[in-house]
């Protein structure tokens, strides 16, 4: 063993080498070089076992042939006990082809015993590239379950907004609507007791007014709450078509089966939501003049696709930070499995893409829409 007087802890350094007479020129080369560090040296597969299962050790210098195997078994030893250490062959018995073999392996260097001065260099290379890719490779993880993280969260997030939705749309029909057909059972009663004409004027103005506002808690809780689902996924994108062109005057071409079965709840809800999200938008943006909806499930994926001819979205429009509707429905397809594509030049229109994978082994269950 050799070290340097310093306070710097020494590195341990195991030495894979049958020869003697090597090891000294290693533990000399590194003392010339200044290194602090402990250098151990084993020459059998057996003593570089237990010693690597007993002892951490910050590199691994090998000798590529020794007695009876060779730096590749021993390779294959340390990757068997799942341990990460750098391994760096130091050797005369190779040839360049077989270097880079064992590099890519995942044998961090190669050093011929010709150019021992490097030897220092070399170490210190291969163990702060190890480091740095440990470090990667945590930071990698780390993402990865913030990644899943978020997406639970977004999950989570999109059924409490439906469950939400669905218990103010429970609210509307039971308060509100209860209320308001009370209003109109009154309202009838006095327009057959009453034979003023003022009277029967307001009689009748309140009555429309009673109807708008019966329709629009009716239109509000369709959009709160999709019952129209329970009729399937075709029909309600029609129904949403047939609204959006009621109230904005513009075309809409639905292109779909006349059913689709076998459809989860949540891919339905993610499907319904991507088409009542896409409506909104092009109503209040896209100064379009016809919209087209195409909706399939051709080789076991859904596809729904919003086409309209306006102006087009821009890239800076789709990155601001106010955009949250493109984004929530990302989010939303990746819920259930899916992902959502926005495709559009300017000039030329937009299409807002849904693809989600079924699977044949999800059940359909035809209960009410809950969520």
């Amino acid at each position: 063993m050799m070290s340097q007087t310093s306070n710097t802890t020494p590195l341990r350094i195991l030495h894979l080498e049958d020869s003697t007479l090597d090891h000294e020129l290693v533990k000399r080369e590194l003392k010339k070089a200044g290194a602090c560090a402990e250098l151990i040296r084993v020459d059998t597969l057996e003593d570089f076992s237990l010693l690597i299962s007993q002892s951490k050790f910050n590199v691994i210098l090998a000798d590529y042939r020794l007695a009876g195997f060779t730096a590749l078994d021993a390779w294959q030893r340390l990757q068997q006990q799942q341990l990460q250490t750098p391994f760096v062959l130091l050797s005369g018995a190779i040839g360049e082809s077989a270097a880079v073999a064992a590099i890519k392996m995942g044998i961090s260097d190669y050093l011929p015993k010709e150019d021992m001065g490097k030897l220092w260099r070399v170490l210190e290379r291969a163990i702060e590239i190890h480091r740095i890719q440990r470090e990667k490779e945590a930071a990698d993880i780390e993402l990865a379950e913030s990644e899943k993280r978020l997406a639970n969260f977004a999950e989570h997030l999109q059924n409490t907004i439906e469950q939400e939705r669905a218990a103010i749309a429970r609210e509307i029909h039971d308060d509100i609507g209860g209320s308001l057909a009370a209003i109109r059972f009154d309202l009838a009663w006095m327009l057959r007791h009453t034979t003023d004409s003022v009277t029967l004027s307001h009689l009748d103005a309140a009555s429309d007014m009673l109807t708008h506002a019966l329709e629009a808690s009716q239109r509000i809780m369709m959009n709160l709450r999709p019952a129209v689902l329970d009729q399937g996924l075709v029909a309600a994108v029609h129904w949403l078509s047939t609204g959006f062109s009621k109230r904005t005057g513009l075309p809409v071409t639905v292109r779909a089966p006349q059913k689709i079965d076998g459809l989860p709840k949540s891919v339905q809800l993610a499907a319904y939501r991507t088409t009542q999200e896409a409506l909104t938008n092009i109503g209040k943006y896209a100064h379009c003049t016809q919209v087209q909806i195409e909706l399939s499930d051709a080789e076991g994926v859904l596809t729904l696709e919003v086409t309209d001819d306006g102006p087009g979205i821009t890239e800076q429009d789709l990155a601001k930070p106010s955009s949250f509707g493109i984004r929530g429905l990302k989010e939303r397809a990746r819920t259930v499995g899916g992902w959502l594509d926005v495709s559009s030049q300017e000039g030329c229109g937009t299409s807002i893409i849904l693809s989600i994978p079924l699977s044949t082994n999800v059940a359909h269950n035809p209960g009410n829409f809950d969520q």
